[in-house]
């Protein structure tokens, strides 16, 4: 038998699932890690801790899965949370402080200025990017500069950066291998996704010197050999490494330009390929390598959205509403409609494209005729408003509707919520059987490395589709002009 075991590295833990080669899970296993939070707006992980809880992970997964007389034989492909920043001493390989999270903000400053300084367009010109902490640039300043000694020793040569794939790869390979993937690098903000090479421009001016830099290879590139700390007796291949919103837009396997993916979380992330060429994002998004394989390149437009399952969470837990999230659709349901009442979650203001910060959560249209029902429909209502604000946006950008919206996560399970989603956008949105779609985007990928599958359409022959919400109502577009009035009403002009 032969398994592939998927990292998939979060911001919260690290699961190992192991898929055998017609992409289902045998088994899986997973081992939170510690968040610090050293000061307001500060978040910090223990890159160690993470890597101990990656080895353990698979030597638990190992233990679960046993010979019974056949040959087994295992590789090893890696997603994982990105933009976080990781700086080591490539002589000690130890780090020289606690990675720096892609939540962290202590970069905003350095991006204020940046911009205020104009370097705006140029840096997305060539990274895709807005200047913005979420991605890794400042982080690894910051590092640098606030670290005693650290500046001296980069300027040695003695340090080494990386996101937490290449983090990972590096240990896993006993320092051997110090690169990413395009993916990765293309969130990090010195990365320039017309060359696919780091960029002496953006490196300059986040004074990081390029001895740092790791190599960059394709996602479905083999990186090395581990015996992860000897849990094999013998070295099994790392192969297939990718962003972990890149790894959902693979395992829904949108390999086709206008193909996009809405992965349903705590927010929601949406990426749309948009083909061979890096266009210029529509105001509010960002440009980033989509995913590149058999020596080619995609790019894909995305947005994230800070509150979505958050939201149903906030009704089950804080007001206690309904017991659990799943009890809602029951309920919603019940009535005909949402009774003109609409919930802009901003709890932690509006993200794309919007981008305003400092917006708080608001209710619209409450009456004495309110009941239960119509608030939790209108909770749901605002997870659909919100892809479908993102997905006019690229979609107009791409120059005409989506072919398809693939879904993932928890609330796909709602069945009223996804009919919505497919009538609110005028799109079919195709559901799968896979939770892990980012896992999956990695399993892929090491297929394609090691020769498993010979093109996307071989692979896309094992997607297992559930159901396929075909649009229904003639029009929503009444519900959604009440949506865009409340938004109007919260966001500066």
């Amino acid at each position: 038998m032969n398994y592939i075991i998927a990292i998939d590295q979060s911001t919260s833990s690290t699961k190992a699932l192991l898929f055998d080669e017609q992409c289902r899970i045998v088994e899986r296993t997973s081992v939170d890690h510690k968040q610090y939070y050293p000061q307001t707006g500060w978040v910090e992980h223990d890159v160690e801790e993470i890597y101990r809880n990656m080895v353990e992970a698979i030597r638990l997964l190992r233990e679960k899965v046993k010979a019974n007389g056949e040959e087994l034989t295992f590789s090893l492909a890696i997603t994982n949370q990105r933009e976080t920043a990781v700086v080591w001493n490539k002589m000690t390989g130890k780090p020289i402080a606690r990675a720096v999270v892609w939540q962290d903000t202590r970069g905003a400053e350095l991006c204020r200025q940046l911009r205020e300084e104009g370097k705006t367009e140029m840096v997305m010109a060539k990274s895709g990017l807005l200047i913005d902490p979420n991605f890794s640039a400042s982080g690894v300043k910051w590092l640098l500069d606030h670290t005693e000694g650290a500046r001296e020793q980069a300027e040695k040569g003695e340090l080494l950066m990386g996101t937490i794939d290449t983090w990972l790869v590096w240990k896993l390979t006993g320092g051997k291998v110090h690169a990413t993937d395009t993916t990765n690098a293309s969130r990090t903000m010195l990365f320039n996704i017309h060359t696919l090479q780091w960029d002496d421009d953006l490196l300059q001016l986040f004074d990081i010197p390029r001895s740092m830099m790791p190599e960059v290879k394709p996602c479905d590139a083999i990186y090395g050999e581990t015996t992860c700390e000897g849990v094999f007796s013998t070295p099994i291949p790392i192969a297939g490494v990718l962003g972990d919103s890149h790894g959902a837009l693979v395992g829904q396997m949108c390999f086709g330009e206008g193909m996009g993916k809405v992965t349903y979380g705590t927010g929601s992330s949406v990426m749309v390929n948009i083909g061979e060429q890096p266009k210029p994002a529509p105001e509010g998004l960002v440009t980033s390598v989509g995913f590149s394989a058999f020596g080619k390149t995609w790019y894909g437009y995305e947005g994230n959205i800070y509150s979505t399952g958050a939201t149903l969470k906030w009704i089950s837990d804080q007001l206690q509403l309904v017991g659990h999230p799943s009890e809602m659709e029951a309920l919603a349901t019940s009535v005909p409609d949402n009774g003109g009442v609409y919930i802009v979650p901003a709890f932690s203001g509006l993200g794309a494209p919007w981008w305003q910060s400092d917006v708080k959560g608001a209710v619209f249209g409450l009456t004495f005729a309110t009941t239960k029902a119509h608030f939790l429909r209108a909770a749901l209502e605002s997870i659909a408003y919100q892809i479908k604000d993102l997905v006019d946006v690229m979609a107009q950008a791409t120059g005409g509707s989506l072919s398809a919206i693939c879904a993932d996560g928890g609330p796909t399970k709602n069945c009223f919520l996804m009919q919505f989603q497919a009538d609110v956008l005028s799109t079919p949105v195709v559901c799968t059987e896979v939770d892990d779609a980012s896992a999956l985007g990695a399993v892929i990928m090491n297929g394609f490395a090691r020769g498993l599958w010979k093109d996307f359409e071989e692979v896309t022959g094992l997607r297992k589709v559930t159901q396929v919400y075909q649009p229904q109502a003639d029009s929503h577009d009444d519900l959604y002009a009440g949506w865009r009035k409340a938004v109007s009403q919260l966001i500066k002009k």
